[in-house]
Order: structure tokens, then C-alpha cells, then sequence
């Protein structure tokens, strides 16, 4: 019956086996994100989407918080590379405070400024991996998803076009 458990528990805590792509699991595992905020930009109404979003990142984070130390005596290791939930969890923060132009203009640029932001660390999200078991697996991805939805905000405003304003089409 553990051997069952722990297995169900890898799928979850891999993403649905994402977060075992070699050379790039968290980035692999962020696709999670992606695949569930397309699929509530698609299925719900948009009076909704951003509740349902909301309700998504608390879910995701809920599960990684309790997960994290299961995780990281499964692995052997603090905030282990096949443990994703953390990367989804970045993603919908960054696609909740910022959305621009269209589905796929959002898709693209946060994701790419998420995930840069999620490696690099910018103070002070790598102090913030110190926390706890689930915690700091988590904080530090929503931090530099703070970082990466500031950024995309400026960028927005400094760079419209790139954002789908202008001659690309859509509002800003």
C-alpha cells in the first residue's frame, strides 16, 4: 500500500511526470501551469477566470506546502529538481497579476520571464529557499513570479507591441 501511495504521490508531485524531463524539470513541470491556465481561459467564463485561477494557485500551493517534505526525504534532497508543483504554482501567480494582449502573447511572455526569474533568484527569493520543508520550495517561485509579473507590467508599458497594443493588434 505505500509503495501505491508513494507512486500516486510522484505523479502529482512530478506533475503528471513533467518534472522527470531531463536537463529541464522546472521547466518541463511549468507546463503544468500553462496547460491549466489555457484550459480556464478556454473553458470558463471570463467573469470567472480570474476566481478560478486564484482558486488553482491555492490548491497548487496547498499540495506543494504538505508534499514538500515528503518530497524531499523521497528524493533525498531540499527542494528537489523532479518536484514541479512549485513551478506550476509560479506560473499561475505570474498569469493571475498579469495578462496582456492575447491567450498565447501571455502564454509566451510569462512563461519565459517566470521561468528566467525562477533561476536567477533575485533577492530575496533565494534567502526565501531556506524556509521549511514545502515552504521553501514554494516562496521562492512565488517571489520571483512577484518579480516576473512586475516586469512584464513595465515592460508593457515601455514596449506596447511586444504586448499585442498597437500594429500586432488587441488591448493592452
Amino acid at each position: 500500500m505505500a509503495r501505491w501511495r508513494d507512486r500516486m504521490l510522484v505523479v502529482v508531485a512530478t506533475g503528471l511526470g513533467l518534472g522527470r524531463t531531463p536537463g529541464a524539470p522546472g521547466t518541463a513541470g511549468a507546463l503544468l501551469g500553462v496547460a491549466i491556465f489555457v484550459l480556464i481561459d478556454r473553458a470558463a467564463p471570463a467573469a470567472a477566470q480570474t476566481w478560478l485561477l486564484v482558486l488553482a494557485l491555492l490548491v497548487v500551493c496547498v499540495v506543494t506546502v504538505a508534499l514538500g517534505p515528503w518530497a524531499e526525504r523521497h528524493w533525498g534532497r531540499k527542494d528537489p529538481g523532479a518536484f514541479v508543483l512549485d513551478e506550476v504554482a509560479g506560473f499561475l501567480l505570474t498569469v493571475i497579476l498579469f495578462r496582456r494582449g492575447s491567450l498565447w502573447l501571455t502564454v509566451i511572455w510569462a512563461f519565459a520571464v517566470t521561468r528566467l526569474l525562477d533561476i536567477v533568484k533575485p533577492p530575496p527569493a533565494r534567502q526565501l529557499e531556506r524556509l521549511p520543508g514545502g515552504w521553501g520550495v514554494l516562496a521562492d517561485d512565488l517571489c520571483a513570479s512577484l518579480y516576473a509579473a512586475g516586469v512584464l507590467h513595465v515592460a508593457a508599458l515601455c514596449l506596447p507591441r511586444l504586448f499585442g497594443a498597437g500594429s500586432l493588434g488587441g488591448a493592452p
